[in-house]
């Protein structure tokens, strides 16, 4: 059997932590911003943690496990 390649598309939004999980920024912060609290648009900012089965999924696209 082959092995898996890794998803370049993924690679490209994705980061792995040290830890193994996947690490991705937050939607909504490219366009159309003044309508946006300060607040909302400084949360939108930091990177998130994935969690549950899209982090095993983004896992496995990304060629870890």
């Amino acid at each position: 059997m082959p092995k898996q390649k890794t998803k370049k598309a993924v690679v490209k939004r994705m980061k792995l932590t040290k830890s193994g999980k996947v690490k991705r920024h937050q939607a909504f912060h490219s366009h159309l911003l003044s309508r946006r609290s300060t607040k909302r648009k400084r949360h939108l900012r930091s990177p998130v943690i994935v969690e549950g089965k899209f982090a095993k999924t983004y896992r496995k696209l990304l060629g870890e496990g």
